[in-house]
């Protein structure tokens, strides 16, 4: 009798980056990562996400590392494994746009520095701020992830999420991920949508989920079932809650339905090992809760974003206010276009909810309020609110072009500013302009 070939799932662990970010505040330093690294390296996973999202910040901010170095040796430490950023459309790695010539620098500088596969989002999903980012990832023939971004509200729809994949698809993307951010995308929901996909467009499905509501691993499976071709893991130390399925589980689980990973499960768990002695000497920097937490299904507001909320009040002796600002949050975020709540409108929607509640409801709209509903990040899913959007542009028009076409070049001015150092040294100046000078006169002094 002929024996079928096994299908194949391409894992990509992502411990190095988001799961790092979802446990320990992007907290882990480099010689750290690298013993993680070292026992990935030969375990048979086709990609790892090592860089972007919060790590530039983090090591320019408070760690105090060389962003570019880091990407340049995970890369090196992993040499067959693709290593994959995650990159917020226009905002690169910050929280605002950036024009096209910025973009273009730093394309050229992450892939010259080892990234293979850039993950490309935008936090409105609006697909023109994915337009530069994909272009300059084509240019230095690196791989380009189209990302849509899942949430659940009365305007998201599977027919929707379809529609944003088929555009990305036609901007040249190579795959497109599906990513679900809070954990909210169900078993039945990845299924429909994956078998959306798969006819709507020509390019591999790659599912990202978290375990928030404990719904990550019959997700994975059910996307898989569809045709899902690749998947976003974890090991084992940093699996569950708020961050992601486990990979070794996820490997096992996948080999007995018959699907081939390419992955040695041995390995995997000496890796896991790994992750385990190194999680343990940061734990000053543990998320408050790491378990399900089902309420998200009901408020889509992400883990992080609570604990965030949490720590802040109670700063300024309000904690008492939580749940008030909790119910306020489902408002503000309708009243600004049913927005996902990912950085940075997760940060938007939660400042101005917490406005709302202290000081009465948008007794004061918040800047970066101000400029979402003047249209400056980009379309929202759902018309803003009318009356807000009047008060804001005050008889001016709301902006209609893809956002970034009115911001000027800045890379001549850039070069001229800064002399003599090189473009990544230059592209942390323009990317972390307050945090830079301190940054460079920390690892001045380190290297004296």
């Amino acid at each position: 009798m002929e024996t079928q070939t096994p299908k194949t799932v391409k894992i990509f662990d992502i411990t190095m980056r988001d799961g790092s970010q979802s446990k320990v505040a992007t907290r882990i330093k480099l010689d750290d990562l690298l013993k993680i690294a070292g026992k990935l390296a030969d375990t048979g996973i086709y990609g790892a996400e090592t860089w972007g999202g919060a790590t530039f910040d983090v090591c320019v901010r408070y760690l105090r590392e060389d962003p570019w170095e880091r990407a340049r040796i995970l890369k090196a430490a992993m040499p067959n494994v693709k290593s994959m950023m995650l990159i917020r459309g226009q905002n690169l790695v910050a929280y605002s746009n950036f024009p096209d010539d910025v973009v273009q620098k730093f394309v050229e500088a992450s892939a010259r520095n080892g990234i293979d596969v850039f993950r490309i989002f935008d936090a409105l999903d609006d697909v023109r701020n994915h337009e530069a980012v994909i272009k300059a990832v084509k240019s230095v023939g690196k791989i380009a992830e189209g990302a849509v971004c899942y949430t659940i509200s009365p305007v998201h729809t599977i027919a929707k999420f379809v529609n944003k994949a088929r555009q990305l698809e036609d901007k040249g993307v190579d795959q497109i991920c599906i990513k679900d951010m809070a954990g909210l995308i169900d078993p039945q929901t990845a299924f429909e949508l994956v078998t959306g996909l798969k006819k709507a467009v020509n390019v591999p499905i790659h599912l990202h989920t978290h375990d928030n509501c404990g719904l990550g691993m019959m997700s994975v499976l059910k996307a898989v079932e569809a045709g899902c071709e690749m998947i976003d893991s974890v090991l084992s130390p940093f699996s569950g809650g708020t961050g992601h399925p486990c990979t070794e589980s996820l490997v096992f689980s996948l080999e007995r339905f018959g699907y081939s990973t390419g992955c040695d499960l041995k390995k995997l768990t000496r890796a896991a090992e790994e992750a385990r002695a190194v999680r343990s000497s940061y734990s000053e920097f543990e998320a408050p809760y790491s378990g399900v937490d089902c309420k998200m299904l009901i408020t889509q507001i992400p883990g992080g974003v609570m604990s965030n909320l949490s720590s802040q009040l109670r700063l300024q002796n309000a904690l008492h206010r939580l749940n008030e600002i909790v119910d306020e949050i489902p408002k503000v975020r309708e009243d600004l276009g049913f927005i996902p709540l990912v950085t940075p409108t997760s940060q938007i929607v939660v400042s101005q909810a917490t406005f709302n509640v202290l000081l009465g409801r948008y007794k004061i709209i918040a800047n970066h309020t101000a400029n979402l509903l003047k249209g400056m990040y980009g379309e929202t899913p759902a018309p803003v609110n009318k009356e807000l959007q009047d008060r804001v542009l005050k008889g001016a028009k709301p902006i209609s072009v893809r956002p970034a076409e009115l911001i000027p070049p800045m890379w001549p001015e850039l070069e001229k500013k800064f002399p003599g150092l090189t473009e990544e040294e230059i592209l942390i100046h323009a990317i972390f302009p307050h945090e830079a000078a301190g940054y460079f006169e920390e690892r001045a002094k380190k290297s004296e």
